[in-house]
Parts: C-alpha cells; structure tokens; sequence
C-alpha cells in the first residue's frame, strides 16, 4: 500500500473529485493495477474460516434480515443463474457436457446455490410438459443440440420436459447445491421487455389464475426435495400495466399459495420496474399468515444506469446509485428482511468498461452489507436465443463449451463475497472491521509487524478498528495505520497523535481513505503491485 498525492496533482486538477475520475478511469482501462483501498465497516470474527464450510441443515428459514439453517446458523446463498425458461424448456448446456459434471463445476466455482429458472407454461400447459427433450429439440430445428444432448445426457432426452427439470435438480442436490426454483417468465422464450406480454398480472401471457396454479404445482412438486430451499415468485414485474394495488393482491395470494403446498421453502418476492423497487413497502407491509420465511429480491446491473460509469466519474456515479438502490430496495434490511440479489453480472471477457467500474461498486456494497446475490449467468451459449442458434453468452461464467470458467480471475474476485462475514452463528462478541479492495476481492493482511501490509485472500484478514479520532488501530494492540511519505509504504506505528494517522472516509462512494503528512500534503492510500 502507498500514497498518492493529492495536493500536488491538484495543479493538473483543480478539482480533487476530477483527479480521483481520472485515476480510476486509467485504472480500469488497464493502464494501473487496482483501485485504491476501499475501507468497509464489517463485523467480521475469526470464526468465519472454519465456520463457511460448515454443511447446510435444510430447511432454511429467516431470522430478522439473516437466512439460518435448522441450526439457526447463517447460510448466505451465493448462487448462480442457469437458465431453463427459453424456447427449448431445457436447461441449457446439456448439450455441451453432461449434467453431473456442470453440476460439479458449479459447486467447485465456490457456489452454493443456483437460481433455476422456468416458465409458467412449462407447469401449466400439458401439450408442453408431456414433449420430451428430444421433442422439444426437433420442433425447433435444433438437430446439432439434439445431437450433442444424445452424446453427453443419452439419459435425459426422451425424458418430458417436466422430467428433465428435475433431473436437472437432482443432480445439484448430489453435489450439494441449493437450487431455488425461479418462475422467470409464462411463455417460453428471452426476457425482457415491457411489451413482451409477460410482464404483469393480467398482460396477455400472464393470467393470475395460471399463474397462481404454476406456482401450486410447482411447489408440490419439489415437496420434499430438500436442496429445493426456496421458490422465486415471479422475475422482474414490469410495462405499463403494474401497479402496487395488483402486487400487493396477487404476490400475497402467491406467497400463499406457495406455503401451503410447500411450507418448507423460502418465499421469495420482487419489486416492480424490472425488480428495482420497493419503495411502497414503506407505506405498507406485505401481510401473510406465516412467519419467518419471506425474502425479497432485487437486481442491479451496470446498463440498469445507462453509461453512466463509462461517461461520468465512477465514484459519484457509485455514491448515487448505491443511495437510490438503498431508497428503493435496501431499506428492506433494516426492516428485518433478507434481501437477495437474485441478478447482477457483468461481460465476462473484462472489456466493458460500464461494467468494470460498475463492479467496482457493486463488490463493494455487497461485502459491506453482506448480501445474498445471484450472479447471472451461468450459460456459455444457448440453444436457441431470439431466433439464433448457439448464441453465445458474454456474461455466462463457462465458456461456449461450458468445459472450464470463462474468466478464473472474476471468479477470484467474486470468492470472498461467496462467504457470510457475519449473522447468527457468526460469534459478534468481537466485533471489528477489515480494509477490502474490491477490484481485486482480497483483503488487506499483517503477517507481523515487521512484515508491509499487503492484500491477500479475505480468509486472513487483518482486523481493525476504527475510533472516534479516525485512526485505524490493529485490534487487540497500541499500533494503528500510519502515513509515511509519498510513494512510500504505509506502516504500522504506536505514535498515533499525528495528523498521519488519521484517516478519512472521502468520496461520494465512501470507499476511499485519505490522510495528511506532516507537511500538509494530502494523500489516499492506494495500492500498486511490483
């Protein structure tokens, strides 16, 4: 870690927050390493290391805004999307490699769960859920699927489509994984649009009746099917027909209906305007007949902002749309509900630069609020998507093959997120903070004192404190984090008067800490690698 000089800069860009964009512009384009430090207030304890590779006892269940196992132990899902709701009605990548080893590859990512997608019809419509995979395929002209299916799952194709889901969820529950079971869409195909007649209860495809059988059916089920942890109501009520009269009417009557054909599962409720809103809950709660099992979801994306984050200096933009996504949605938490990000993503082949510094922001709100998130998507390709066969997929973690990730280094930047850092079963006796990088994942270590500081895996953390005089002091000890001198490391010292050892939050986005030499020179820390 080393110091950047603000003042001095300040002759090329009289306006500091200027200066930061810049910094951060170069940094994302690849031209420097990593961001600066960002400093993220988590209660964090020792205990977490041995705790996150405890087994789940299903099923789950709510404690205030935590997901807790039987045990009333914490399980934060860090799940992934893998989507079975287009035109085919299959999950997709069985044409590429065989269930078990996708099912494997999901588990060794580092994830725990998996959002599942499916279509209303796929429950509802008989003519449907009675065509076999192989059916399916050929009435879509898909005879390269049909063949690579034939090679790598001979034992699913002539399963219904109905039968193939739940070999589809079988074989996670072999490997461990949660599924929750997503209702994404009525009619089969891409989503999503306003106007697609998907959107909200009563558009053409989306009659409240069909779908509050769907949901019954569905339910029952998975009754019993104990990697099945929850069921995801509805994906992201939209257009022109929504309002909060018809949400509350029929995602009470859903939630319900769920419950009661299958009280196990978490019920899992989203907003309006493409699941972004929630705003009106704070007028008027949901009002169910059951108790400790209601989430909520959101989603958040950096093209949900336009370009802003490519256009605009990304710690404001950050600080904006971290504060509207709070007003929103995340509120929620401090009403004592989970809240889980069931979809955010970003183009895996790392060139998009809305997306990059978009991540940025969201790895750090993530981690300090400890979210339940669902990354989209898993999917390297398609089988048929708008009309193209073999569409590949820039934001799916696989490859076009599906044999290996797309990208290893997101899935290190994305590891310490899959892990709780606090909540019921998490000791919160001791209480203090760790400094995460979020363009990186890691997390800043002290070896020993004679040791520099560096950034490492999140599981050996340094942990800190911060006090009331803005010094960040080594818990348990009288040494605290000191400015050296430009371009110099920081360092650990127990002369802790000084205004070098004060450091304050600054920027729009909050994840940036900036301290003042003795010569009055203002500085950030920062991070470089040699």
């Amino acid at each position: 870690m080393k110091l950047w000089d603000i003042n001095k800069s300040r002759e090329l860009f009289p306006n500091p927050v200027l200066l930061k964009a810049k910094v951060i512009r170069n940094l994302n384009m690849g031209r420097l390493s990593c961001l600066f430090l960002s400093f993220l207030s988590l209660m964090v304890v020792f205990t977490i290391i041995t705790t996150r590779k405890a087994a789940t006892a299903q099923p789950l269940s709510t404690n205030s805004r935590w997901i807790v196992d039987e045990n009333g132990q914490r399980v934060k899902l860090a799940c992934v999307n893998w989507v079975s709701h287009l035109e085919a009605m299959v999950a997709e990548g069985l044409s590429k490699q065989p269930v078990d080893l996708i099912s494997k590859q999901i588990a060794s990512m580092g994830f725990n769960c998996v959002r599942l997608t499916w279509p209303l019809f796929l429950a509802t419509n008989d003519s449907f859920a009675s065509l076999t995979v192989r059916q399916s395929f050929q009435s879509l002209g898909l005879l390269e699927s049909i063949a690579g299916f034939q090679a790598n799952n001979p034992s699913i194709i002539d399963l219904t489509l109905i039968d193939a889901y739940q070999a589809v969820v079988s074989s996670l529950g072999s490997n461990k994984v949660m599924v929750i079971l997503d209702n994404h869409i009525s009619k089969p195909g891409w989503c999503c649009s306003s106007f697609d007649g998907n959107g909200f209860f009563s558009d053409q495809y989306f009659s409240p009746d069909l779908w509050l059988e769907g949901l019954t059916r569905m339910a029952t089920m998975f009754s019993g099917t104990t990697n099945v942890v929850g069921m995801s109501l509805r994906n992201e009520l939209r257009g022109p027909k929504q309002n909060v009269i018809d949400w509350y009417r029929y995602m009470q009557k859903g939630a319900e209906a769920v419950h009661s054909a299958n009280p196990d599962v978490l019920v899992i409720l989203s907003g309006l305007s493409y699941d972004k809103d929630f705003s009106f809950l704070l007028k008027q709660p949901v009002n169910l007949t059951f108790t400790g099992k209601l989430v909520f979801e959101v989603h958040w994306y950096g093209f949900s902002d336009a370009d802003a984050w490519r256009t605009g200096n990304p710690n404001q933009v950050c600080g904006a749309v971290v504060n509207n996504m709070m007003r929103r949605a995340g509120f929620l938490l401090d009403m004592g509900y989970p809240l889980f990000v069931s979809e955010f993503g970003v183009d895996q082949r790392g060139t998009n630069v809305n997306d990059n510094r978009y991540l940025n922001c969201f790895s750090g709100v993530a981690t300090e609020l400890d979210l339940e998130w669902a990354l989209w998507t898993l999917a390297g390709n398609y089988y048929l998507r708008n009309g193209v066969m073999g569409s590949e997929e820039f934001y799916g973690v696989l490859n076009w093959n599906w044999s290996e990730p797309r990208n290893s280094s997101f899935l290190e930047r994305i590891s310490a997120l899959q892990y709780p850092f606090r909540g019921p079963g998490l000791s919160e006796t001791r209480l203090h903070k760790i400094i995460f990088h979020p363009s990186t994942g890691l997390c800043v270590q002290r070896k020993s004192f004679l040791e520099p500081l560096k950034l490492g895996p999140c599981t050996e953390f340094a942990a800190w404190g911060y006090t009331q005089r803005k010094t960040l002091t080594v818990k348990g000890t009288y040494f605290c984090l000191l400015a050296d001198g430009l371009g110099k490391p920081a360092k650990l010292g127990i002369d802790c008067t000084g205004s070098n050892s004060v450091w304050e939050i600054i920027s729009e986005s909050k994840m940036h800490l900036s301290s003042e030499l003795d010569d009055g020179t203002t500085v950030c820390l920062d991070c470089r690698f040699q």
